[in-house]
């Protein structure tokens, strides 16, 4: 019936990831908004990150980027991150 379809197509996305790759925050757009899958930095940094909100399941959006710094909005607050931080999130 109707909840088998719903089931295999389900599995589908997972398998094929049709909704949206994991990808480091730097490679999303002005105005696009992603979900914080992981943060792959060493603790220090990490715990730095997590501070300002940027925790996995946060929700977050670019709000502008020039010359390498991207300002992401994340938690109602915007931070500005370098490239070599950002490429750090995975977001999907």
């Amino acid at each position: 019936g109707m909840e088998d379809t719903a089931l295999s197509a389900g599995a589908h996305n997972a398998s094929t990831g049709v909704s949206m790759p994991s990808m480091p925050l730097s490679f999303l757009h002005v105005n696009e908004s992603a979900t914080i899958v992981s943060i792959h930095a060493d603790e220090k940094l990490h715990h730095h990150l997590e501070n300002m909100g940027f925790v996995e399941g946060a929700s977050v959006t670019i709000a502008s980027q020039n010359a390498g710094n991207i300002i992401v909005q994340v938690k109602g607050a915007s931070i500005g991150l370098d490239k070599n931080m950002a490429r750090k999130i995975i977001v999907g």
